[in-house]
């Protein structure tokens, strides 16, 4: 296949052109707001055409959580209106569509692992601009899906992991949230599920939801200890509620996904986030 990837910049974007060389059997173009700009519509139809796009994994996205409280017109622009522009550029051309989206568009008070047909309510901008882009996915490809995934983390870009890991090293003491639930997931896992998937997509398929994150269940407080202990660093970390953050924009308190479906559909062995982040600190100590 020719296989379109935009936000190639962003952190799942570079895991798949890390990934790339080892699926010699496709043909990759990575495109970032520079080569690409995917929030204009007109273009994006001659350039599926002209580059003869077969499938587009849209990485692409406005993801400053508290910032796109103040950020609307911006948030919208990148996480509904250019996704809608995907899905007509990619129906155009019969190309497949792998749009990736978020636990944030749940509002965290379901209390057990949310399922791909649980009532969506996000809780934020950003949540709810995810959760329109899924829509226009949803009514405007011809074949397309849709994978959420949480608390995303790479040895690219900027992210929780590395946040930690330079605080800990500049400040005496840490003091993390310790009421929001979910699970941390490997960028580099993500995309190696995106790819192992591809071939045994069905050829109708058409705004097919599936969540992906890795196994396992914490806190953004767990997660920070476990950075501190695999890094192998000398850092207190302290449990605080998160209203005490002051954040712009409200976290759901319990966002874990099932990944029931995506397993048993596409026979994935998913791993544990503790081992994500293990390989993860690999690299970068590298």
């Amino acid at each position: 296949m020719n296989i379109l990837v935009t936000g190639s910049k962003g952190q799942l974007g570079r895991e798949l052109q890390h990934l790339a060389p080892s699926y010699d059997g496709h043909r990759f173009v990575f495109t970032d707001k520079e080569e690409l700009d995917i929030t204009v519509a007109g273009p994006l139809i001659s350039y599926f055409r002209e580059n003869k796009v077969d499938c587009v994994i849209n990485c692409a996205g406005y993801t400053a959580v508290d910032a796109a409280e103040d950020d609307l017109k911006e948030a919208k622009r990148l996480n509904t209106n250019a996704v809608g522009y995907l899905a007509d550029a990619a129906a155009e051309v019969d190309a497949l569509m792998v749009h990736v989206s978020t636990d944030y568009v749940f509002n965290g008070q379901l209390y057990r692992p949310y399922i791909e047909s649980d009532v969506a309510r996000p809780c934020s901008v950003y949540g709810k601009t995810k959760l329109e882009g899924e829509v226009e996915v949803l009514f405007r490809s011809t074949r397309s899906v849709i994978i959420r995934t949480s608390w995303l983390y790479s040895s690219y870009g900027h992210n929780f992991v590395k946040t930690i890991l330079k605080k800990a090293a500049a400040e005496g003491m840490l003091h993390v949230v310790n009421d929001q639930v979910g699970t941390p997931t490997y960028a580099a896992d993500l995309a190696k599920a995106i790819m192992d998937m591809l071939p045994l997509l069905p050829e109708k398929i058409r705004g097919e939801i599936y969540n992906y994150s890795n196994e396992g269940v914490c806190s953004w407080y767990d997660f920070a200890l476990a950075i501190i202990e695999e890094a192998g660093l000398d850092c207190p970390v302290s449990p605080v509620p998160g209203k005490t953050l002051k954040t712009a924009a409200v976290r759901p308190p319990y966002s874990v996904l099932n990944k029931t479906k995506i397993r048993s559909a596409y026979n994935l062995e998913i791993p544990h986030w503790r081992d994500g982040l293990r390989r993860c600190l690999e690299i970068l100590n590298r």
